[in-house]
């Protein structure tokens, strides 16, 4: 497994931006897809969005499409999560994951996680 640190979280308004980064560790992290998760309070942990290992494929959630923009530098052992026009709904703790099987639209589909970063999105 890789082990992956989230930061960048933090607070902002609505219609702000907050880029999220997600360094990893212990492993080459050009052999994982990637992907960024979020999880409210009282609610499950949900795709964001995701990335192939070599950044070519991107895919989103259709809450975020348009607003936020995933990327990878593999030199850098680093994946980024862009999030433009916030909105209070996006308030959430976000995890980066790391998958060694390709990915995929579920947390089933990772195997790797980090601690997590807070995001609040005030009104």
């Amino acid at each position: 497994q890789v082990q992956l640190a989230e930061s960048g979280g933090g607070l902002v308004q609505a219609g702000g931006s907050l880029r999220l980064s997600c360094a990893a560790s212990g492993r080459t992290v050009s052999n994982y897809a990637m992907g960024w998760f979020r999880q409210a309070t009282g609610k499950e942990r949900e795709f964001v969005a995701g990335i192939s290992w070599t950044g070519g494929y991107t895919y989103y959630a259709a809450s975020v499409t348009g607003r936020f923009t995933i990327s990878r530098d593999n030199a850098k052992n680093t994946l980024y999560l862009r999030m433009n026009s916030l909105k209070p709904e996006d308030t959430a703790v976000y995890y980066c994951a790391g998958s060694a099987d390709g990915g995929g639209r579920t947390r089933y589909d990772y195997n790797s996680w980090g601690q997590g970063t807070q995001v609040t999105v005030s009104s």
